[in-house]
């Protein structure tokens, strides 16, 4: 019997030993960060309506589609002989090569101005639209958007004061 208790503590013992044993393990981790390319925009082509003709009686809209296609709602005519310069707005976004970014238009009116006269340029649109995808770490984004003329708009050339931002930013 006494044989047996030494056995039965020696177990238990051995079994303590064990256990503490294996109770702790460690493992070990790396860290790491990778610093990418800043994103960047630069406008390489304002944005031009070209020429404009409107009745006196009802107003209209241009929309300039990113492509640089331009059509007219409303009382508003386009030249077609004197078109004037037609362009959508031009930037290029560089970064790391095959990241997408966001793309952030205007979302208010941009009022332009001939002296004390005023038209708005609204509803923009982009091409890409919402996300663009630097292939290559560079991409072309072109920005369209719509033109509201009043009935009888005084001539002149309208510019706006402050220029319209477009913002891009990593997804």
């Amino acid at each position: 019997m006494k044989r047996t208790k030494i056995t039965a503590l020696i177990t238990l013992a051995f079994m303590a030993v064990g256990a503490r044993a294996v109770a702790q393990e460690t493992a070990s981790a790396t860290a790491t960060a990778t610093i990418v390319t800043p994103i960047s925009i630069t406008k390489t082509v304002d944005m031009n309506f070209g020429n404009v003709a409107v009745q006196s009686t009802t107003g209209g809209t241009v929309v300039l589609t990113p492509a640089g296609v331009r059509s007219a709602t409303g009382g508003v005519t386009l030249p077609t002989t004197a078109t004037g310069t037609v362009t959508a707005a031009s930037f290029t976004v560089n970064g790391t090569g095959n990241y997408t970014y966001a793309i952030t238009l205007p979302s208010s009116a941009l009022t332009i101005t001939s002296g004390s006269n005023t038209m708005t340029v609204s509803t923009f649109t982009s091409t890409p639209s919402g996300v663009g995808t630097l292939t290559a770490g560079t991409q072309t984004l072109n920005v369209g958007a719509t033109l509201n003329v009043t009935a009888a708009q005084p001539a002149g050339t309208y510019v706006s004061g402050t220029p319209f931002n477009v913002t891009v930013n990593y997804n």
